[in-house]
């Protein structure tokens, strides 16, 4: 086994048990590895630090499999990981409100790179690195062996693959399928979820308990959801009893795709509006017309996709927000969240906090919102926790 050498001082992060080994702390590599292969990562001075995924190509230049020396990374070892990882869903009893929830939640499961989801009897695979990637077939098999499941759809296509070097890679990896969109079920309400061109693996999972939240606080209020993607959070509030609900997404697709989930659901034409167009745009147009609400939910994609681009993401999330809380009525509540890793929990509620001073209004934060519980964040790797959302009240 190849073994990577840090420089002196660089192993601090990997002594608390944090995963990755970056570029710039590695003097040198003992042997040649190939790409995702496993590599011991050793101290100065040679003393046994992780034991790792080698992605020659990214600046994450390991991902850590365990801190154990005597622990071999093998078909052995996955199956525990994924069995541990299966078992903690289980303890949360997540499926007993929905047949679509996460299973394996990479480096927060103890399998870096490596995100399944299950959508009733299919899961759905992404492998997002090196190490994921060369294991990626035993660890199909392992799925298969472990859910019950006989179909594995893959969605390979996140960006974070081309920094590892890795082509996208869409289509089944194992059994067969009828159709790439079905409904699921989650918490009594019906969706349409598209294997093929979805967002993220199909279906915003990780919303789950959020949209919840917006359902029981829904009832008789005017609700604009904004970048409504296929719905979700507008199925949920007409479900909890709004007294109207307009959604607003660029997609024309996303759009056609939350007709039907309304429709799935009831229905409900006459207090839903759908309008195509930027939402920043639309924001604006509702100000200058003099529109209010009693609810706003603000679920944009990723503004940040790496921490260069937190200030501008920063001004992005500021003029959302501040549009939003220009619209909202005295009384009115707003669920607002960032999905960008780069911008932490702190940093976000600084954001809303100055746009609710731009906004001249009193807000208070009613919640704190987060990610369901079948995303896991690991004490040791504070990066698990990339979806940060606040739930606040206007007395304006």
């Amino acid at each position: 086994m190849a073994d990577l050498i840090l420089k002196p001082g660089r192993e601090k992060s990997l002594l608390r048990r944090h995963p990755w080994v970056f570029s710039g702390a590695v003097a040198h590599v003992d042997g040649n590895p190939g790409m995702g292969e496993t590599v011991d990562v050793r101290d100065s001075k040679g003393g046994f630090l992780a034991r790792a995924a080698y992605s020659p190509h990214s600046q994450i230049r390991g991902r850590a499999w365990t801190f154990e020396p005597a622990e071999a990374v093998d078909a052995d070892f996955l199956r525990r990981r994924v069995r541990a990882a299966l078992a903690q869903r289980s303890t949360f009893n997540v499926q007993r409100s929905t047949d679509a929830l996460r299973l394996i939640h990479a480096e927060s499961d103890g399998l870096p790179g490596v995100v399944v989801d299950r959508y009733g009897e299919v899961l759905v695979l992404q492998s997002l690195t090196a190490g994921s990637e060369f294991w990626k077939q035993t660890l199909a098999d392992i799925l298969l062996d472990e859910t019950g499941s006989s179909c594995i759809y893959e969605r390979s296509d996140a960006d974070v693959r081309q920094l590892e070097g890795l082509p996208e890679k869409v289509g089944l990896l194992r059994g067969a399928i009828t159709s790439y969109q079905f409904p699921i079920t989650e918490n009594g309400l019906k969706f349409l979820v598209n294997l093929e061109s979805g967002h993220k693996t199909g279906f915003y999972l990780d919303q789950r308990d959020n949209r919840l939240k917006v359902r029981q606080m829904a009832e008789g209020r005017e609700v604009l959801d904004c970048f409504c993607y296929t719905g979700g959070f507008m199925v949920n509030a007409l479900a909890g009893g709004a007294k109207s609900v307009v959604a607003v997404d660029a997609s024309a697709e996303a759009l056609a795709l939350g007709r039907g989930n309304a429709a799935l659901n009831g229905g409900q034409a006459e207090r839903s509006e759908w309008i195509e167009g930027d939402v920043f745009q639309v924001l604006r147009k509702f100000r200058d017309a003099g529109r209010a609400f009693d609810m706003i939910v603000l679920d944009p994609p990723k503004f940040a996709p790496t921490a260069a681009q937190a200030e501008k993401a920063s001004r992005g999330y500021k003029d959302i927000n501040l549009l939003a809380f220009q619209l909202l009525r005295e009384g009115g509540v707003l669920a607002t969240f960032s999905c960008s890793g780069a911008i932490s929990s702190d940093l976000f509620q600084k954001i809303v906090f100055a746009a609710a001073t731009d906004a001249r209004c009193d807000a208070q934060i009613v919640r704190w919102l987060a990610q369901a519980s079948d995303h896991p964040v690991a004490l040791t790797f504070p990066e698990g926790a990339y979806l940060k959302g606040l739930l606040c009240r206007v007395w304006k």
